[in-house]
């Protein structure tokens, strides 16, 4: 979706315990489509994404956008400011606006449904979950089961895993080792990459041990089998507000006729405004 660039993630913690509870802002912000009205607010947590946010609703460059990437039990996606004047069946999702904003992933603000989240590229090109600056979801999700929630751990431990794999190639190590075994295939002619994963991994492996694998808190744990969400995204895309009004809007987008690039047959767009 965009290049980035910088990474900054706010972790905030009170003592031992982090709270779950969010601070939302002052400002309100409506959102009118064509199957009704939200009302959003946004968080403290996540100042520079706010901070982004407002501007771009002040200055109404949402104002006849499309959710131009619908997907039922998943998110509606919006933001793309090539979808203005889209035609029909033109493929969206990579307009932007020239700058990114460093993630602010706080393990706190998680991806219940309603929630206002940063679209990004994807972690093979952008190791820092660096946020689009114009581009954004809103979840839908489902109410998840256990299996469901042991399943969206494993997903999570598994994009940890594969992070650290990138990191240690394109860290000093990972290149001297790379050389290494390339060294000793050149020298005995032998394909040596079966070496050189199995070698890496133990490398990965050894580092991870270092830290516990990650596991959903009982916050979690009870708003996903409750309220429901996307837990599989948490802790890689930034977070930053919720809509307060209007939940079932999200479902009657979520709902419409798709394409097979997941855009809605009918066009869904949008107009955002700051209220009182």
């Amino acid at each position: 979706m965009t290049k980035f660039d910088c990474f900054k993630c706010f972790f905030l913690f009170f003592g031992l315990q982090p709270l779950v509870a969010q601070t939302l802002s002052k400002e309100t912000i409506m959102v009118e489509t064509s199957v009704g009205t939200m009302k959003l607010k946004l968080y403290e947590e996540t100042p520079l994404h706010k901070a982004n946010f407002l501007k771009l609703v002040n200055e109404n460059f949402f104002d006849s956008l499309l959710f131009h990437r619908v997907i039922a039990n998943f998110m509606i996606q919006g933001g793309d400011p090539h979808s203005k004047r889209a035609k029909e069946g033109d493929s969206l999702g990579n307009g932007e606006i020239g700058y990114t904003i460093p993630a602010e992933i706080n393990p706190n603000l998680i991806h219940k449904k309603g929630t206002l989240c940063a679209a990004r590229e994807g972690d093979d090109v952008n190791p820092k979950f660096e946020s689009s600056a114009c581009q954004f979801y809103i979840v839908q999700g489902k109410v998840r089961t256990p299996e469901d929630l042991k399943k969206a751990e494993d997903r999570i431990n598994k994009a940890r895993f594969n992070n650290a794999a990138r990191s240690v190639m394109r860290s000093n190590e990972g290149k001297l080792l790379k050389a290494k075994y390339d060294k000793f295939k050149s020298e005995n002619k032998l394909d040596s990459a079966d070496l050189i994963n199995r070698t890496i991994e133990l490398f990965i492996k050894a580092e991870q041990e270092k830290k516990p694998a990650y596991a959903f808190s009982e916050h979690q744990t009870k708003t996903y089998s409750t309220i429901g969400g996307t837990p599989h995204l948490d802790g890689t895309y930034t977070v930053f507000g919720e809509v307060i009004e209007g939940l079932e809007v999200i479902d009657k987008i979520a709902s419409v006729k798709t394409n097979a690039k997941d855009r809605p047959i009918k066009d869904v767009r949008m107009k955002m405004r700051l209220i009182k």
